[in-house]
């Protein structure tokens, strides 16, 4: 039993989060170690956990994996009160009360966000602290290269298929690179490898003959260990950084990678084109090359031409609802295709009713027959 008058004084992380739902467990890890390592230097911080767990037992359970404070389970009002009070719409959340401020200016809540981004070097999670850390973080891409992204004092090399299996970073000075984060227990990277594969063959074949210009991807894998490793890169022809290079969590943590798979451009000069390799390839294949903002833009313009030409709705045979064309300026945006399950922006058939999402080029419209009846 702790009472409230001891955290005066202290950074508090309101936790809200929930056994069921995998994104709070993985993020529970991420805030414990963090907890953990703020907690052994000394800092003056603390978290309180806000369960919306589905009954004591799933509570109990869940809270043995965390190593902060609680709100009792059974204190139905302050749960209640503090998701109001903050306005929590969605889990995890965290969010960060500074010692002796009421002012809402100094609450932070994106605190999930900040924590997988910056970890222990946000703290005391001021606003001042994060405007110092986008500094220097800014000051860090801008003075990006691939050499400073890719190699350690001990590695200046990624690994190949072909003899010699060592393959120097330099080579790649000058190429588009994309930097693949993947696994091969991750079900999404399973399905989007084969794809990737296929354009970046495609992409291979564009770029013959056009002088210096040449196109790359270097995996950077989340596996579990070795075997796992190899059996994962040999399915894939391009480079990789060994298993359990430290330089894999730095990448990690430096594009703030939150989910995989994911596929980081970097243009011929090592800086950053995109992070959206992923949701770029899904809905332009190769013709997504170099990944620039000038050539999204050109795509996207084609794409605005060709729907024009689509029907306004479909019907759609792997949904019950009729679906309706949108854009990102009429509801649509960033989504999930529910029927490939992979990423897409832009134009989308969406349902009015249940959100319900597929891509233009998913849609397979309901035959009505001869008669003109379902």
């Amino acid at each position: 039993m702790v009472k409230v008058s001891d955290l005066e004084g202290k950074v508090i992380g309101l936790y809200f989060s929930a056994n069921w739902y995998i994104p709070c467990r993985n993020f529970t890890q991420v805030l414990a170690n963090t907890y953990d390592q703020l907690k052994t230097s000394g800092s003056e911080f603390e978290v309180v956990f806000v369960s919306s767990d589905e009954d004591l037992d799933a509570f109990n359970n869940y809270y043995t994996s965390m190593p902060w404070l609680a709100i009792p389970f059974s204190d139905l009002e302050s749960k209640k009160a503090l998701n109001r009070r903050f306005d929590v719409e969605g889990i995890p959340c965290l969010i960060i009360l500074q010692p002796n401020s009421s002012k809402d200016e100094d609450t932070l809540r994106e605190g999930v966000e900040i924590v997988y981004r910056y970890g222990v070097g946000a703290f005391p999670f001021t606003r001042e602290r994060l405007e110092e850390l986008e500094r220097e973080e800014n000051e860090r891409h801008e003075n990006q290269t691939l050499l400073n992204l890719l190699t350690n004092h001990d590695r200046d090399f990624l690994l190949g298929h072909q003899a010699p299996k060592q393959v120097p970073v330099g080579s790649l000075t000058g190429k588009t690179v994309g930097l693949y984060f993947s696994a091969q227990w991750c079900l999404p990277g399973l399905k989007f490898t084969p794809k990737l594969k296929s354009i970046y063959e495609k992409i291979k074949e564009l770029v013959v003959g056009k002088g210096n210009e040449d196109f790359e991807i270097v995996l950077v894998s989340s596996d579990r260990d070795p075997t796992e490793f190899d059996s994962h890169f040999n399915s894939m022809p391009w480079l990789a950084l060994p298993f359990g290079d430290p330089v894999t969590k730095h990448l990690t943590k430096y594009f703030d990678i939150q989910g995989i798979p994911c596929l980081v451009i970097l243009g011929p000069d090592g800086k950053t084109i995109t992070k959206h390799g992923r949701s770029l390839i899904n809905l332009y294949q190769e013709n997504a090359y170099p990944f620039t903002e000038a050539k999204v833009g050109l795509l996207v313009k084609q794409m605005d031409e060709e729907a024009k030409s689509l029907p306004r709705s479909e019907k759609h045979v792997g949904h019950r609802h009729e679906l309706t064309l949108v854009s990102e300026g009429s509801g649509g945006g960033l989504f999930i295709c529910c029927d490939c399950d992979e990423q897409g922006s832009g134009w989308a058939y969406q349902c009015i009713e249940c959100g319900y999402e597929v891509h233009p080029k998913c849609v397979r419209a309901v035959d009505h027959g001869p008669t003109g009846e379902a």
